[in-house]
Formats: C-alpha cells, sequence, structure tokens
C-alpha cells in the first residue's frame, strides 16, 4: 500500500486517478482548490483550498501533510485557455504558465522532504507541448505551458537522482473532460487507468522520459 498524493482532483482525470488510487488500496490525498461531491465520496483524504500558484497555499499544503511519507506525487492540476495568433491574451498565457508549468515545481518543491527515496513523482502534461509533433500550431499558451513542464520533469529527473526518486512526465491523451470542453477521443477512466500503468511501469531506467498513457514514447 502506498501513500499517493495527487493535486486537481475535484473533476476529470484527478478524480479518476483517486478514485482508482483507492480501489486498489492505496492511500490518497487528494488535493484541490475546492471538492466536489464526487470526490468527497471516492472515500479520500481531502486537502481543499490549495492553489498551486500560491507559495502561501502550498506552505498551507505542506503543513496538512506533516511528517507522512508520500511514495509518490502527482502533479495534475492544470488549465487549459485558447489562444491564437489574432487573440494572444498575454494574462491568460501566464495564468496557464502558473498552472501548469510552475505549479508542478512548486508543489514538488514543497514536498521534496515528504517524498521517499526511491519514490515517484509524476507530472500530467501534453503531447501538445511537443515541438516534433506540433502539426497545427494554435492553442499558444498551452502549447508552451507544457512544453516547460515537460523541462521542469526533465530537470526535477536530474536532482532527484541521487535520491532514486524517478520523475515521469505523461500525456493522458485527448480526453472528455471538463477542460476540453467534453471533446476528445477517450474518457477520464480509460486515461487515469493508463496513467497508474504508466507510474506502475516507471523506474530510474525511465526517469525524464515523456510517454502517452497508451504506453508508448512521446518525441520532444
Amino acid at each position: 500500500m502506498a501513500q499517493i498524493l495527487i493535486t486537481g482532483t475535484n473533476q476529470g482525470i484527478g478524480l479518476e486517478l483517486a478514485k482508482q488510487y483507492k480501489s486498489r488500496g492505496d492511500e490518497v490525498i487528494a488535493v484541490c482548490r475546492k471538492a466536489s461531491d464526487e470526490l468527497r465520496g471516492a472515500g479520500v483524504e481531502i486537502i481543499e483550498n490549495v492553489d498551486v500558484t500560491d507559495d502561501a497555499s502550498v506552505a498551507n499544503l505542506v503543513t496538512a501533510v506533516g511528517d507522512r511519507k508520500i511514495d509518490m506525487l502527482i502533479n495534475n492540476a492544470g488549465i487549459l485557455t485558447r489562444e491564437t495568433f489574432d487573440d494572444l491574451d498575454f494574462d491568460r498565457m501566464r495564468l496557464q504558465y502558473e498552472v501548469n508549468t510552475l505549479g508542478p515545481l512548486r508543489v514538488t518543491r514543497a514536498l521534496s522532504e515528504q517524498l521517499v527515496d526511491g519514490g515517484k513523482v509524476g507530472i500530467v502534461t501534453s503531447r501538445v507541448g511537443s515541438m516534433e509533433d506540433n502539426g497545427s500550431g494554435g492553442n499558444y499558451g498551452y502549447r508552451m505551458s507544457k512544453a516547460a513542464a515537460n523541462m521542469v520533469g526533465v530537470n526535477l529527473s536530474h536532482d532527484f537522482k541521487e535520491r532514486n526518486i524517478a520523475v515521469g512526465l505523461l500525456h493522458p491523451g485527448y480526453v472528455k473532460t471538463n477542460l476540453t470542453g467534453g471533446n476528445g477521443m477517450t474518457d477520464a477512466q480509460t486515461a487515469a487507468s493508463g496513467l497508474i500503468e504508466r507510474m506502475d511501469a516507471l523506474g530510474m531506467e525511465t526517469t525524464g522520459t515523456f510517454w502517452h498513457a497508451e504506453g508508448y514514447q512521446l518525441p520532444w
């Protein structure tokens, strides 16, 4: 049984991750800004009022976790707004960077002392942050924030090597959630199951690499 902390759990992929880890017997700490009724019914521990863009809020999360040890940290919290070249809302783009890029770094750094040696860190990123895979453009803020999140993960993989903590960069697929406006090619349950498989397979031999939930490696 592992102690697993997941951010962004009030809905979508994060909620499904919390439910599926709980169902297999793991201890789940579900972190969110405001818990949904479905999360409250999942039987997991909930830490609310956590904004991953705010230092004081994340410090409160650390206090709530206390001296408990975390075997796995999954940075799932994220936002998506859609900017085109003709609609470059820089405030929205900065917010995506704060949540999608600096959020995982802020949370991981804050909880680094609670992470066990030999543990795992996951960052739910996106293949739209891939340079090589970008065949359509658009979504400026989201693409840039996820590309930068990938760099966060690679950097962390180097910093955590001495502690044998593996870091995985994970693309869930194009998932039908509120984030995508209900559009997508798969559902949150399937995506979460695939992400769990990827985290189970993650080790020091694959630390700092970028994977699709379906099980294949993605290009940078």
